[in-house]
């Protein structure tokens, strides 16, 4: 009857998700709904008090700063005119004639330098609305070309990309944003040409049937982004993003190994300096990029406490989002039911922990159409199983780290997905027009690309 429970408040989840409910209400409902049909009504408060709540608090304090810095360089760099400058830059370089690879390309430098891929699509759409009304290219490609640089291999494969879902394994395993970085470029790459060839040749099988952009009324998203500046040289437009990435780079592998952090261990005793340490170098390197912009274009901000506002404010939605699932998570985790699915993903490859972990981390990331609230949920059920195996068998935890970033970024963008459903409004389409090429580009080629990493891991471990 528990594991009945479960499944029926999944599918709810799943379902009234699709109908644009929001996941901060549904969440604690659909948690104290599993709880009732498991028999355990008697103990619906204090689950709901202790275990989901403890579990959403757990998750805000450990990663709000991420988000909150994250949401507010990327508002800074729309605000400023650099993502826009970084757009136009990109579309001057590769030209109008070819459309699909100057938005991929577009999206994955902002998005590899920490900007949201929210903000991203919003500032990314009206550029690319334009390149394929000149191109003659079909305007339904646009979201599959906008989800291929920003949802794919610059938000789990590439090593030290910002993202919260390559942050998130970070202290559930010791490793840091750059773990396996061979891999990581492996799958990046296989994701970026693949998805990059099949839209192409989306194009060149809608202009051999005479299919041009189409007639479209004007209901796309507008948005304060596209009213952003431009006038920002694109140099000094890219100083954000290699700050970002160097930065990173910089404390995660220098100043951080090189500094006796024992002190911090003996004082605080939930902390742990070799576990924290991976989120310290991205969290200096969002704020001193941000301190960067704030600085060098202090007298050129239409309004520079709006953009810090809203970009703070931006923050909130996504983090308490992610931690509703967590608290939800947590309470299926707590049901006699869930030890029986447990045992089950864990024994689903006996032979390959790596397996069993990207069943588990694609299964809750479909499950909740979110990357960052599956991993999240998996992790914090069954990380410390999950390292516990590698361990045993041999396996890296940077190796477990990669798979599980893949892993979560495959089955994330189901049609319930939230991220699809915004970036389909932005773009004033539905999902029978361009769901099935976004699809293709962002959970069958991230599989093909797992299953490559999966592979390439077994046999050579990790690199």
């Amino acid at each position: 009857m528990s594991i009945l429970a479960i499944v029926i408040s999944l599918l709810l989840l799943m379902f009234l998700a699709y109908r644009g409910i929001s996941v901060l209400l549904l969440a604690p409902l659909m948690a104290c709904l599993a709880v009732l049909l498991s028999g355990d009504a008697a103990f619906l408060l204090p689950i709901y008090t202790d275990t989901f709540m403890s579990a959403l608090g757990n998750y805000v304090i450990q990663f709000f700063p991420l988000f909150l810095l994250g949401a507010l360089f990327g508002q800074l760099m729309a605000d400023s005119g650099a993502a826009q400058s970084i757009a136009n830059g990109i579309v001057k370089k590769l030209g109008t004639h070819h459309v699909v690879l100057t938005v991929v390309m577009a999206c994955a430098v902002l998005t590899y330098g920490g900007v949201s891929l929210f903000v991203v699509a919003f500032a990314i759409y009206p550029i690319s609305r334009e390149l394929f009304r000149s191109a003659n290219v079909p305007k339904r490609l646009i979201p599959a070309s906008i989800a291929l640089g920003s949802f794919t291999f610059t938000m789990t494969a590439l090593p030290g990309t910002p993202s919260i879902q390559n942050a998130i394994p970070i202290p559930y395993y010791e490793t840091n944003s750059f773990a396996a970085p061979g891999l990581g470029i492996i799958a990046g790459l296989l994701m970026l040409g693949l998805g990059t060839l099949y839209l192409q040749s989306r194009v060149k099988k809608a202009a051999s049937s005479g299919e041009g952009y189409g007639q479209h009324t004007d209901r796309e998203a507008v948005t304060d982004e596209e009213q952003a500046p431009t006038s920002l040289p694109l140099w000094l437009a890219l100083i954000p993003i290699m700050m970002v990435i160097g930065l990173n780079a910089l404390f995660t592998y220098g100043v951080f190994p090189a500094l006796d952090l024992s002190f911090i261990d003996d004082e605080f005793e939930n902390v742990s300096s070799s576990g924290q340490s991976g989120l310290w170098a991205i969290l200096i390197a969002l704020l001193s990029a941000s301190a960067w912009l704030i600085i060098t274009r202090w007298k050129h901000w239409m309004d520079l406490k709006e953009s810090v506002n809203k970009g703070c404010l931006g923050s909130l939605l996504p983090i308490f989002n992610t931690a509703s699932e967590v608290g939800y998570g947590a309470v299926i985790a707590s049901l006699a039911g869930f030890a029986i699915i447990r045992d089950a993903v864990l024994t689903a490859s006996p032979g390959n922990p790596l397996i069993s972990e990207a069943l588990a981390m694609s299964v809750l990331a479909g499950i909740t159409g979110s990357s960052s609230g599956g991993l999240s949920i998996a992790l914090e059920t069954l990380g410390s199983e999950y390292l516990a195996m590698a361990q045993q068998a041999g396996i890296s935890p940077e190796l477990m780290h990669r798979v599980a970033t893949l892993a979560a970024g495959g089955m994330d963008t189901l049609p319930h997905s939230g991220a699809v459903i915004t970036l389909l409004a932005i773009c004033g389409l539905t999902h029978r027009q361009s769901y099935g090429n976004v699809a293709m580009v962002t959970i069958a080629l991230p599989v093909i690309a797992l299953i490559s990493v999966i592979t390439l891991g077994t046999l050579f471990g990790s690199f």
